[in-house]
């Protein structure tokens, strides 16, 4: 008995996915098998797996995980620089704190100008698509060999959440080294007044007084930021996706429309961006005073930040630009999952593995 996208009677297809262990609505993916048209493909929504066998991912196939993951970050981060201003000034200038976001917003267009909402513009771009290149095709690439790791998609699923903690973190950590040096310049940039005109003028600047050392001053913090942001974005949309699949069954699954699997991405993208916000936010209000050049210099990244959690105090590490940071996050997020999945979708990239459990969690 073959199974195919045609040629199989339903009967055939139910008892061989019962029989490896499948839900009804997966298909295994043949190297030498054409897969449908990019019209019936699978979206994210819809991934593929097998208990048998991984689909094999080719260079060309990451390359477009890269370029998907790109797209979506710096699309996302470029349209919320203006936020990530305001938040970033109400972390780090003394004038504004205390300041809710659309005060602290009026306050900076009143004495600035509105062009200071666009500060930072050019190492936000540069840096996320890079970063966000690197984390979801990251992301693609050590799940798979984290599932491999454990004996395959049958023995995945019961270490599913372990396997999605350790991708993003793995991801995150060499994303991280792409972007630290740009992330330094647009935190001084925002930061300080005049620091430089742009990107390049930045770089230049640092390079000149702080040298090398000064690209990387932020990365232990940075990944204290970044490695949990990503843990909670890709953990918690994996587990919500999973609930709203179990909750809707496979055959509604399966007939989802373009628009609903829209929403789903939505819903958890905003669930997995609050998670990601709240997670990381201790170690974004770290990373913002350290790249202003608040704590002993002598110190080095680890202590330096401990230092300054103890003068922040609990409080002011968890709940300062917080709001600002939720709203940012949870749109940022979502969106993200959605400009990648139809990124993937236009380009013929091939579906995300998926090792959800459809019974119960």
């Amino acid at each position: 008995m073959q199974l195919g996208w045609l040629g199989a009677r339903p009967d055939d297809v139910i008892a061989s996915a019962k029989a490896v262990r499948l839900p009804i609505y997966e298909y295994p993916r043949y190297k030498s098998e054409k897969l449908p048209s990019s019209r019936n493909r699978p979206t994210m929504s819809s991934p593929v797996t097998s208990s048998s066998e991984l689909p094999v991912f080719t260079p060309r196939d990451y390359a477009k995980f890269f370029g998907a993951g790109a797209l979506a970050a710096t699309m996302t981060h470029a349209a919320v620089t203006p936020i990530d201003v305001v938040k970033t000034r109400i972390q780090v200038d003394p004038d504004l704190k205390g300041f809710g976001m659309k005060r602290a917003g009026a306050s900076i267009v009143a004495n600035e100008g509105a062009a200071a909402l666009l500060t930072g513009f050019g190492p936000t771009a540069v840096g996320y698509l890079v970063q966000g290149g690197a984390k979801f095709a990251g992301y693609e690439y050590f799940k798979k060999r984290y599932i491999e790791a454990v004996g395959g998609p049958s023995d995945a699923v019961r270490h599913r959440t372990a396997i999605y903690l350790s991708a993003s973190a793995t991801a995150e950590f060499f994303a991280d080294v792409l972007l630290c040096p740009l992330e330094a310049t647009r935190i001084r940039l925002v930061s300080q007044r005049g620091y430089a005109s742009g990107l390049t003028t930045g770089m230049m600047r640092m390079a000149r007084e702080e040298g090398f050392r000064g690209f990387y001053s932020g990365f232990v913090p940075l990944l204290f930021k970044q490695v949990p942001f990503a843990v909670g974005q890709f953990t918690v949309h994996e587990a919500v996706n999973e609930v709203l699949f179990r909750a809707m069954g496979p055959e509604r699954k399966a007939r989802l429309t373009a628009t609903e699997s829209m929403a789903v991405e939505l819903t958890s993208g905003l669930a997995a961006g609050a998670a990601a916000a709240i997670l990381s936010h201790p170690a974004d209000t770290l990373l913002s005073a350290i790249n202003k050049g608040k704590g002993d210099a002598g110190q080095g990244a680890t202590s330096r930040m401990f230092s300054l959690a103890r003068e922040l105090g609990p409080k002011k590490l968890l709940l300062t630009g917080l709001g600002p940071r939720l709203v940012m996050t949870c749109g940022l997020v979502s969106s993200q999952f959605v400009i990648y999945s139809r990124c993937k979708a236009l380009t013929g990239a091939p579906p995300s593995i998926e090792i959800h459990k459809e019974t119960s969690l």
